[in-house]
């Protein structure tokens, strides 16, 4: 799909759909591979944090001593991209969380955990997301978050567009950190990888 960019990508392989991010992240021409240790983040030059429990990926996270090394990569302005749950671990405030709940933070929005209902009330539906073209994104939602309050620095990409949740904001980017609260790696269209692995690139 994509020829070689030469960009390092890693996926946080802590929990969650992890191989299908590497695989979307490889057909567009990013180096992927899984990021478990410290030692593996520094190795990379962007993160995918990928769908999945973000309580466990909480958890986890410190259980595995990443959660201040990944804060600290994204003060530094590493580009990181949220699918999902990773929409909540970047989100500075976290609504429905648990009280124990550590987050990456990162982007200036505050995010409500399982908004559209829970698993039995996953859907698809497509969303038009700003700079990818046409058509719409056919967006999977599992137990999926929205967006409840963005700041000033915030770009919106991609709202709902029909049904009871029209007008939910489920895309943004702020500087160099992307986040959906879908998830394009179980889908065959790869235009939000390539659009994350050329972020990483122009960083880079």
């Amino acid at each position: 799909m994509s020829t070689d960019s030469g960009v390092r990508v890693g996926v946080l392989a802590l929990q969650g759909d992890v191989r299908e991010h590497l695989r979307a992240l490889t057909e567009c021409g990013a180096s992927a591979r899984a990021v478990r240790r410290p030692v593996e983040l520094e190795q990379v030059d962007a993160l995918v944090v990928p769908g999945g429990e973000s309580t466990t990926i909480s958890k986890l996270a410190v259980e595995f001593d990443l959660l201040e090394p990944i804060r600290k990569r994204i003060s530094a302005g590493m580009p990181v991209y949220g699918s999902c749950a990773g929409m909540i671990m970047l989100a500075e405030e976290i609504l429905d969380g648990r009280a124990d709940q550590r987050a990456f933070a990162g982007i200036d929005m505050a995010v409500r955990r399982n908004a559209f209902g829970r698993q039995v009330d996953s859907f698809e539906a497509p969303v038009t997301i700003d700079g990818l073209g046409d058509p719409p994104f056919h967006a999977v939602f599992i137990r999926a978050p929205w967006v409840e309050r963005v700041g000033d620095d915030v770009e919106v990409l991609g709202r709902v567009a029909a049904g009871a949740a029209t007008g939910r904001i489920v895309a943004v980017r702020q500087g160099n950190l992307l986040a959906t609260a879908f998830h394009p790696e179980l889908t065959g269209d790869r235009r939000v990888h390539q659009l994350f692995v050329e972020m990483a690139a122009a960083a880079d």
